[in-house]
């Protein structure tokens, strides 16, 4: 039998349950499932995108497909940390599956491209809970020493629906049907459903008497809604300095001033200021954040790079983009191997991403005559560092909250790190432009390019790295809470 060693605390949460091992393995593989969900929406859609076009029309309501989601996903999850905490870990899982699953139904049937939008706004409203859920309920199974292990798994979910994702969208849409996309979830949705349901029974409600602040968590969608659609419209649809980019980034930063004033002013805040006062939390949300941003943006520009300047086609640049997946879950699998055994876990961490900035700088130096082997090792490289802190920002932030916090606290790094993806690609898009690489959509419009454009990206994603080292360091060193079977080594 498991249990964790989490004790008792004045806020009124009570030890982990008694779970056993199967009990144990049985929730993590079926959260995890229940996440590959929304990953793999995230990466089997753009592939079918030109073959949706054709089939509904209105080509020109396309971006929302993305967006829709983005945008609800991006909003909803710090809601379900909160939302969780109060009503117990197994009932909101089942809310965010059957909304993901009834967005993939509204969308498989939709008749035209606005209904598909609606769709998917759906289930972007669920997925945006079963990412941050997933991280929730290994918390509340394994204590804090032990949980960098699991999240490794997280990466490598993730890493699955990178590559399963383009290669199924890809295949349905050019040899079925392209509804096929939003079909496939109703089978993992329901056998992740079947996995967790009874032994998510023994996770008990931590909060029964709280509540949830609805004009909080309206201030919150709304705000960042705007904000979302500033991130993406700016530079593509409307230019950066426009009237409707800066109106709605001034309506988001009204939205802001009013989410922050009603934290304070709240009887019960949708997020608790005793979370957002905790250092360790302020600085592992923002190296997320950081690291994030850096990561989704090399993510995007990398195959236009390799397309552009080392002349690859479309298939040859996703193989060696495979070098950047492999070795961000190597990192995060060495990392969570690592934390238990050491003292100053964080250190693993600040290691991995110097060596991402220096192999992004070397990058940039040769970017104009590398060949394909010396990018494929750079840009491993770059993912193996870059890889070691999501389990150490993930761990440092869960083991510096009490059990009662640590859906909302969870809820606030899902929230970030999503937020910081939209940032990314707004960031190095604005550079790109503003260097002359002639994108749009994410699409390199003209062939013939300069590599310079691509020097100066790999240089700002390389600041944005540097930044998030500097995060890094301002976490404050806390033991990690339970036991291991690992002897700890003091460095």
């Amino acid at each position: 039998m498991y249990q964790t060693a989490d004790k008792p605390t004045s806020m009124g949460t009570t030890a982990t349950p008694v779970v056993s091992e199967s009990e144990k393995n049985a929730i993590v593989g079926g959260v995890l499932l229940s996440m590959l969900l929304a990953a793999l929406d995230q990466t089997i859609v753009a592939p079918a995108l030109p073959t949706i076009a054709r089939a509904l029309g209105n080509a020109e309501y396309l971006p929302w497909i993305v967006t829709g989601y983005l945008l609800t996903a991006t909003a909803m999850a710090p809601l379900y940390g909160k939302i969780s905490d109060v009503y117990g870990r197994r009932r909101v899982v089942y809310a965010a599956v059957l909304i993901f699953l009834l967005g993939s139904v509204v969308s498989a049937l939709a008749p035209n491209m606005l209904v598909l939008v609606l769709g998917r706004s759906i289930q972007g409203a669920g997925g945006g809970g079963l990412w941050a859920l997933a991280q929730i309920i290994i918390g509340d199974l394994v204590p804090p020493r032990e949980r960098a292990r699991y999240v490794a798994w997280i990466a490598v979910t993730w890493a699955v629906a990178s590559i399963a994702g383009p290669v199924l969208g890809g295949t349905f849409a050019e040899h079925l049907h392209w509804s096929l996309i939003f079909w496939i979830n109703l089978p993992l949705g329901f056998a992740a459903m079947a996995i967790i349901n009874n032994p998510l029974k023994k996770l008990p409600i931590l909060a029964k008497t709280h509540r949830i602040d609805c004009l909080g968590a309206l201030l919150l969608i709304s705000a960042t809604a705007l904000l979302l659609l500033a991130l993406n419209w700016g530079g593509s649809t409307y230019p950066w300095f426009s009237r409707e980019t800066l109106s709605l980034v001034a309506c988001s930063a009204l939205l802001w001033s009013l989410f922050a004033a009603r934290l304070v002013k709240a009887p019960e805040p949708l997020i608790s200021l005793e979370v957002l006062s905790n250092p360790i939390v302020l600085a592992g949300t923002l190296s997320m954040f950081l690291l994030q941003a850096a990561s989704i943006g090399i993510s995007v520009y990398l195959p236009i790079y390799l397309q552009a300047i080392l002349g690859l086609s479309v298939s040859e640049s996703g193989t060696v983009m495979l070098g950047l997946l492999l070795g961000t879950v190597a990192g995060a699998t060495f990392s969570g191997r690592m934390i238990p055994r050491l003292t100053h876990y964080k250190r693993i961490a600040m290691a991995g991403m110097v060596l991402a900035i220096a192999c992004l700088g070397a990058l940039s130096i040769v970017a104009e005559g590398a060949s394909i082997l010396e990018v494929e090792i750079l840009t491993t490289l770059i993912g193996l560092g870059s890889g070691t802190t999501f389990p150490v920002s993930t761990v440092s932030v869960q083991n510096a909250v009490d059990r009662a916090h640590l859906g909302v606290a969870t809820g606030v790094l899902t929230f970030l790190r999503s937020l910081g993806a939209a940032l990314g690609v707004a960031v190095l898009g604005a550079v790109a432009m503003g260097a002359g690489l002639p994108v749009a959509a994410g699409t390199l419009v003209h062939v013939e390019t300069s590599p310079m454009p691509f020097t100066m990206i790999f240089v700002a994603d390389g600041f944005i790295l540097a930044f998030a080292l500097a995060a890094l360091s301002l976490i404050p060193h806390k033991p990690l809470r339970g036991q291991t079977e690992h002897p700890v080594l003091s460095e």
